[in-house]
């Protein structure tokens, strides 16, 4: 198998920063899913509730090294917005039923997403200790940690598996005699790290993979929420790929499934064109 996509999310539910090489920390990839949003009440604020996060490119000297700011936020009419480490005291915020606490970016990054987003209540925070974030009992080992990502540190997807996800989709249309859909891209997935070169859906028997020098343990199978039906052009949502997902791949109490999560082992650099071997 190769390493065929490499994917940042300096902001969680911003736009998806491909880049051709990361290093990979404890944490996830560089960068990854440093910054969220949260409301007045201090929860988190995705795609879920605010889909044009979907339209917000945030990047950070690991996904553009022109920038000359520990984030650089952009968007269609707005002028482009710098934003430094914050080093205001921590606040509490809650991901999902996480408590954990975050560093304020600031006024300045506040107004512009507000604006943005026409929503008065956001405000832009900073992942200044993701080592105070433990993962799920049963599914880690002590020490493992992430910043702002859903549940792990690292997604990775197949391109086989999305091929045969997007033949099952055209079965079912056709058998309910609707047009065909075309084929929807693995970017619906969000997932780190894309491969290809092995059967469809053959990550469900791995344990552990190696990408070029650096070996991830496998966390566990990545439950799909109502983020895979939001087409992140349009905004607009459907009824796939969960409608052909709960068919094929419902499991554990009624969840649907698509690609895995992984947990870095050590350290290292890796880059698109990378060798993956999967045991």
């Amino acid at each position: 198998m190769r390493l065929v996509q490499l994917n940042v999310h300096p902001l969680k539910s911003g736009a998806i920063r491909p880049v051709t090489s990361s290093t990979v920390l404890p944490r996830g990839l560089a960068d990854d899913r440093s910054w969220m949003l949260v409301d007045g009440d201090a929860g988190l604020v995705s795609a879920r509730e605010v889909p044009g996060l979907f339209h917000v490119v945030a990047d950070t000297p690991a996904t553009d090294p022109s920038v000359g700011a520990a984030l650089r936020l952009r968007a269609p009419g707005h002028p482009d917005l710098l934003v430094d480490v914050p080093q205001s005291a921590p606040v509490a915020v809650r991901l999902f039923s996480l408590h954990l606490h975050a560093r304020p970016a600031g006024p300045d990054a506040d107004a512009w997403l507000r604006r943005v987003l026409g929503r008065d209540d956001l405000r832009l925070v900073w992942c200044h200790a993701p080592e105070q974030r433990t993962l799920q009992p049963g599914f880690s080992q002590p020490g493992d940690h992430a910043a702002f990502p859903d549940s792990f540190p690292v997604t990775i997807a197949s391109l086989a598996s999305m091929r045969q996800l997007n033949d099952w989709m055209v079965e079912r249309a056709l058998e309910l005699g609707e047009d065909p859909p075309g084929p929807l891209p693995i970017e619906r997935f969000r997932a780190n790290l894309v491969v290809d070169g092995d059967a469809p859906f053959a990550e469900d028997g791995w344990s552990r993979v190696v990408v070029g020098e650096v070996p991830f343990r496998i966390g566990k199978p990545v439950g799909r929420c109502v983020m895979a039906t939001l087409d992140p052009l349009t905004l607009t949502t459907a009824t796939e790929p969960t409608r052909t997902l709960a068919r094929h791949r419902r499991f554990d109490g009624g969840k649907v499934f698509f690609a895995v999560h992984l947990v870095p082992e050590t350290t290292g650099r890796i880059s698109v064109g990378d060798e993956v071997r999967a045991l």
